[in-house]
């Protein structure tokens, strides 16, 4: 009699428990039905040290968290960044400059790198930018007052696509000049000492950039065509991962900001707020064109 109440209690236990997980497991499917990630995913944006590149990332970095997403920044040089994404070891990149600056990359790694369209809606350039009050406006002319430079154009790392196109230009114009390598960080100190004191200083610059918000700047002309004709920045993605994630590659080819927007986050990123900080108030300021993207 004890052993049949006994089995009778363990049957009810077993059906409650199986009732219980088959509820559960129910939930769980109502709550991925928004396309929220539940599978523990991690997943790596690549970026370089550049304005427009970290405000991009750490902004693709909160949208993927709240999708439920573990996400990691990983900073790379250019080439060893193009190099991750090939092979996998970096998901995304979103600052990819083509089709001349990192168009070398791009012919070597295409066939495993999916191109998820371009995010910056205005056309992008670079070249050799200098204060508004230095009175030359071609590198035609830089080596007539070359001594003013101090014989230098401060440049920025040295796998950048803007640090070759300068190589090139200071062959193809004769520069007697001298390119400096070195951070965007650094090249913007530099930039603000000489501003501030009226010193002719030539960098290399690029658009879209907060400089060009901060400081009265021009390029300066480049009639030989070294640096190319204006650009597209595009967001890439790891093919493999493209194919096994297509809501996050759908949502990054979704991706369009316009120069005020993008300004915008990198202001409040000059001005000292923590870029993921940034990030967040920028979408929480900018909601409804987030939306755009994530749809």
């Amino acid at each position: 009699m004890f052993n049949k109440i006994l089995n009778k209690k363990l049957i009810v236990i077993t059906l409650i428990l199986s009732l219980t997980m088959i509820f559960m497991s129910g939930c769980g499917s109502e709550d991925n039905s928004d396309g929220d990630n539940s599978s523990g995913e991690t997943i790596t944006i690549g970026y370089v040290n550049w304005a427009e590149c970290v405000a991009a990332s750490n902004i693709w970095k909160v949208i993927l968290e709240d999708k439920g997403y573990s996400v990691e920044l990983t900073q790379l040089d250019v080439a060893p960044l193009y190099v991750g994404l090939s092979e996998g070891d970096v998901d995304i990149f979103l600052d990819s400059w083509l089709p001349i600056t990192h168009g070398s990359y791009w012919d070597e790694y295409k066939d495993t790198i999916e191109d998820c369209g371009i995010w910056y809606q205005n056309p992008a350039k670079i070249g050799v930018v200098v204060p508004t009050y230095v009175n030359i406006d071609s590198l035609e002319e830089f080596n007539s007052v070359a001594d003013k430079f101090d014989n230098k154009i401060i440049g920025i790392d040295p796998g950048a696509g803007i640090m070759k196109a300068s190589e090139s230009a200071i062959g193809d114009y004769d520069l007697d000049a001298e390119l400096i390598q070195g951070s965007e960080a650094a090249m913007m100190v530099s930039m603000e000492k000489a501003y501030e004191k009226e010193e002719w200083i030539a960098i290399t610059g690029w658009s879209p950039h907060w400089m060009f918000a901060s400081y009265d700047l021009k390029y300066l002309e480049d009639p030989n065509g070294s640096y190319g004709a204006e650009e597209e920045i595009h967001s890439l993605c790891n093919k493999e991962f493209a194919n096994a994630n297509s809501e996050v590659a759908d949502m990054i080819k979704n991706f369009k900001m316009t120069d005020a927007q993008i300004g915008g986050i990198e202001k409040l990123i000059q001005d000292g707020m923590d870029p993921y900080d940034a990030a967040q108030k920028w979408i929480e300021d900018n909601q409804e064109v987030v939306d755009t993207w994530i749809k």
